[in-house]
């Protein structure tokens, strides 16, 4: 009975519930430490060796939505299971991990975990995924539909040139979309900046 498993109660509370026992799953078989992390705004998790214990830590923000925090955890999975095969061998986010990557989130998508729209992003995404899914617009904007969102809150594409609309506590007014980011000028200054149309902005 002493090694009997132990529900993850912690990762109920994170992922889409048709998912729990899936990522229980992957938990138990590469046997990792899962740290839940504040919010970072350089990234939304991590993979780690820790050589000197010998295990691998995953690390992901606790303020994701569920399925942002799902497909981020398999992001990392991934990680740990190419470093299991080649070590520091191959690129971070090469082919190796690609394939894994896919392997892993496959699952999901095949027993219908994610709405249909971001099944549409993600199986477009998963052609060639990216080192975040933030890399990707579509599917970061997909995604976002699924954010709770403070009232006031939108996407800087969902705004229109000439709106004004607050970044990181500066004002600016959007003048001109180019591709995946947009011209915006600081009213204080008078500068011209690029910012990502999947920036989550203030309206004002």
């Amino acid at each position: 009975m002493k090694n009997q498993r132990k529900p993850v109660v912690i990762l109920d509370k994170f992922v889409p519930a048709e998912s729990v026992h899936y990522c229980h799953e992957l938990l138990y078989r590469y046997g990792f430490k899962l740290r839940i992390t504040k919010s970072r705004k350089t990234k939304l998790g991590d993979y780690r060796f820790l050589a000197s214990e010998k295990k691998h830590l995953i690390t992901i923000n606790h303020d994701l939505n569920p399925y942002q925090f799902l497909i981020t955890y398999i992001h990392e999975v991934a990680h740990l299971v190419t470093f299991e095969r080649y070590q520091n061998r191959v690129r971070p986010h090469g082919e190796e991990w690609k394939h894994n990557f896919k392997y892993l989130l496959n699952p999901m998508i095949e027993i219908g975990v994610f709405p249909h729209d971001l099944t549409l992003a993600i199986e477009k995404y998963m052609s060639n995924p990216k080192a975040s899914s933030c890399a990707d617009p579509y599917l970061f904007r997909a995604l976002s539909n699924y954010d709770q969102k403070i009232d006031g809150e939108l996407l800087l594409s969902e705004i229109d040139p000439g709106g004004v609309f607050q970044f990181n506590d500066r004002l600016f007014q959007k003048e001109e979309k180019k591709r995946t980011r947009s011209i915006c000028l600081e009213l204080k200054t008078g500068k011209k900046y690029l910012i990502p149309e999947i920036a989550t902005v203030k309206v004002k």
